[in-house]
């Protein structure tokens, strides 16, 4: 999951925070995708590979990828479908995904639509959380544990960083961090090549049944990029290559996703650990890639954390208890708001510490979170609103992915516990 920071409530005049038209380009459009959806999951998917098989493993991507692919373009249909009908709206005005949930099932829907997105971006930095204490604890085993990391380190770091609202000093580590994702791929890669002499016998196309649900929850989180989906879309000048576009990206990306998970479970096999930069060696260029994830990811945790802190702030406001609280002071108000950020982060930490494995982990948000946010929703959206006008195989097809994504997510659940 890369890291987002998409408007998910609507501003009190109604419209989206950066809803207008955007100028960019198919190829800037190409590039946004790329980066909303690549992200640290995809250096857990060799482990998902050996787990189920490099042939079972493959397929999961690809029916990942294909059915998310199927369910972003369902939520640009919904609001295409919504602008046409409602022509006294402005041009430049467009729904987000929050907007969609309230326009099909009102104040429910949309409430619903934000707990699953700040589920998502939860899930998201506590994996950037697991990721970053285990990677320092394998360069520094002597120093202290993962927790230890957690906890000494990173939530002081965090909590400091909460308090910078403006994130566009901190951008640029977004794009560093997916710097160094490709670099961590292709040293990876390199090392899977040095590797190929080894013998591939024991090397599994097929784990069994059991094992494809875990690799496809793995596939579906990497995939995971749909709060993005729609603000993408408004940017670009000519909205109507979107489809074009946002196709070539998943197929791009499905293609390499299932070269490198082949690639590090073949390499590695049984030995293939759930964050695949465990498994390179101490030398100084995959110590000096891990450093670079751990930093960037560090500086793009904020960046993760803004739409949450936003939807918790909102509520706070909305609630009207700063008032009583602070009696309308000023300084009050800042200091309530900001320990509710320390709050969150220090909740968050709690949780990481907590989290077994961070190829388990990864799994259950993908199989949960992510597949209500992939199948659930856009499917219901779309079907609440462009569903009359619909053939009856098609209706079929939607109400398959609905219920398949309520079953998985309930598997999901049920496995966790």
């Amino acid at each position: 999951m890369a890291a987002e920071a998409a408007p998910l409530l609507a501003r009190e005049d109604g419209t989206a925070e950066g809803s207008g038209r955007g100028g960019a380009t198919w190829a800037q459009t190409l590039g946004n995708v790329v980066v909303s959806i690549v992200g640290t999951g995809v250096l857990g998917l060799p482990y998902a590979f050996r787990t189920a098989g490099w042939l079972a493993g493959s397929l999961g991507v690809a029916a990942a990828g294909c059915a998310t692919l199927y369910c972003m373009l369902l939520l640009v249909d919904c609001r295409n479908k919504l602008e046409e009908e409602e022509t006294e709206e402005p041009r430049d005005v467009h729904y987000t995904y929050g907007d969609l949930g309230e326009k099909c099932f009102g104040t429910i829907g949309r409430c619903l639509t934000e707990i699953l997105i700040f589920l998502s971006q939860a899930g998201g930095s506590v994996a950037y959380l697991i990721f970053i204490a285990q990677n320092l604890n394998s360069m520094l085993p002597q120093f202290m544990s993962p927790d230890g990391f957690i906890f000494a380190i990173l939530l002081p770091m965090q909590i400091a960083l909460s308090f910078v609202r403006s994130l566009s000093s901190l951008s640029p580590f977004s794009i560093f961090a997916d710097v160094c994702n490709v670099l961590a791929m292709a040293i990876v890669i390199k090392e899977d090549v040095r590797l190929f002499d080894h013998p591939f016998a024991d090397r599994s196309a097929f784990s069994g049944l059991w094992a494809v649900p875990f690799s496809f929850g793995v596939a579906l989180f990497c995939f995971e990029g749909f709060s993005m989906t729609l603000p993408l879309e408004s940017s670009m000048a000519e909205r109507k290559k979107f489809r074009w576009v946002l196709s070539q990206a998943i197929v791009c990306i499905m293609f390499v996703y299932s070269c490198f998970g082949v690639c590090g479970y073949l390499a590695y096999g049984d030995a293939t650990k759930d964050i695949i930069t465990l498994n390179l060696p101490n030398n100084w260029s995959s110590s000096a890639v891990k450093v670079g994830l751990c930093i960037a990811l560090a500086f793009t945790f904020p960046v993760m954390m803004h739409p949450i802190h936003e939807i918790f702030e909102a509520r706070i406001r909305s609630s009207g208890c700063l008032p009583k609280l602070s009696h309308n002071a000023g300084g009050a108000n800042w200091i309530a708001l900001h320990l509710s950020r320390v709050a969150v982060v220090t909740v968050l930490a709690v949780v990481a510490s907590y989290v077994p494995a961070f190829g388990s982990f990864i799994s259950f948000i993908g199989s949960t979170v992510c597949a209500l946010l992939a199948f659930v929703l856009p499917t219901a959206f779309h079907l609440s609103i462009v569903g009359s006008s619909m053939s009856l195989w098609r209706r079929l097809l939607e109400y398959g992915f609905l219920l398949f994504g309520l079953v998985f997510a309930c598997y999901g659940t049920l496995a966790a516990l």
